[in-house]
């Protein structure tokens, strides 16, 4: 055996770095195995948007469903967690441009946020945003996080310990496993962990970015979102459900992109570039975060659109029930099993 520690982290997309930091901070040995790839977390806007994703969801359940209490706590955990970690933050709020607004502002009251009609938008100050590649790269520039180069190929259990074997053949031995592998891993399994794996749904995203500063807080409307990042601006984006290549759609991505630089009155010729990813998700759209079964072996993934959002909950969560304390009160949301 190659190497060993008490936790190994397989996957270093937001879930995966978030949950290897909460346990850094506990004061537990880590080791974050990743094959090096772009991943969807890096395809990403880096929205922590609880009022409008809560929306969202309400608003694709025919009104049945409030998830304002769960992402709100999302959200809250982002506060200490950029402090303890020195990750940007940014809080201007977010906007909705398009039609209904009154309508909108009274669905965002009714769910529990803030909500303005100001002129031709609605605006909240519930909706906030982080810097997705520079929050991965501080990440995993953390003292103490060890991050190795590969792709586990299969995970096995003998007793308290498990083995992930490398596609190298090499070996890792560790007490926890926390899996946070996103939608496509090629993992062979233990057979429930592989049932809870089963019921994850690939979801390709396309966005665009260019280097003109379009906004100065995500606007958002029928179309897609624009969300400033550094050096430009992010336009998004496309969900193509149980599509898992990578090659940027132009056409596709064209008209998604006229679509929404036309919420906020620009026509052609902002000149972009285009990053594709795959997302998991599950049949409620909520992550998979906890113990999935075999005893040390924890999951964290398939977050949907809203892996930014849930990221320091979701270590939490995982890490809580790594370490054997009481659930909080979102967890069972949150727990893999339920969905089996």
């Amino acid at each position: 055996m190659s190497s060993s520690t008490e936790v190994l982290v397989i996957g270093a997309g937001v879930l995966g770095l978030s949950t290897a930091a909460e346990l850094l901070r506990r004061g537990h040995e880590v080791i974050v195995v990743d094959p090096g790839t772009v991943n969807a977390s890096a395809v990403a806007a880096g929205m922590i948007a609880p009022a409008f994703e809560a929306l969202a969801d309400w608003r694709g359940s025919d009104g049945r469903l409030d998830r304002g209490d769960l992402f709100r706590a999302a959200r809250a955990q982002w506060s200490s967690f950029a402090i303890a970690f020195d990750l940007p933050l940014h809080r201007e709020g977010a906007e909705w441009r398009g039609p209904d607004l009154e309508v909108v502002a009274s669905q965002l009251r009714w769910l529990g946020f803030p909500a303005e009609r100001t002129g031709d938008a609605v605006i909240t100050p519930a909706d906030w945003r982080t810097e997705p590649e520079a929050v991965l790269r501080r990440l995993r520039a953390l003292p103490g996080l060890t991050e190795m180069s590969g792709r586990v190929r299969r995970l096995s259990a003998d007793g308290a310990r498990w083995t992930a074997i490398l596609e190298d053949g090499s070996g890792l031995a560790a007490r926890a496993v926390v899996l946070a592998t996103g939608a496509v891993n090629g993992l062979d399994l233990p057979e429930s962990a592989a049932r809870l794996i089963a019921q994850v749904r690939p979801i390709r995203g396309q966005i665009a970015v260019t280097d003109r500063h379009l906004v100065e807080r995500v606007v958002r409307g029928p179309a897609g979102y624009l969300a400033p990042c550094p050096g430009g601006t992010v336009i998004g984006a496309t969900m193509e459900p149980d599509r898992t290549d990578l090659d940027p759609d132009l056409e596709q991505g064209a008209s998604l992109a006229r679509a929404c630089l036309a919420q906020i009155g620009i026509g052609e010729g902002v000149p972009v570039t285009w990053r594709v990813g795959v997302r998991g998700a599950t049949r409620d759209g909520l992550p998979m975060a906890g113990a999935a079964g075999p005893a040390g072996l924890h999951l964290a993934l398939a977050p949907r659109r809203n892996g930014w959002l849930l990221g320091p909950l979701v270590a939490r969560t995982v890490v809580d029930g790594l370490e054997g304390r009481a659930a909080e009160p979102f967890a069972p949301a949150l727990d893999p099993r339920r969905l089996i």
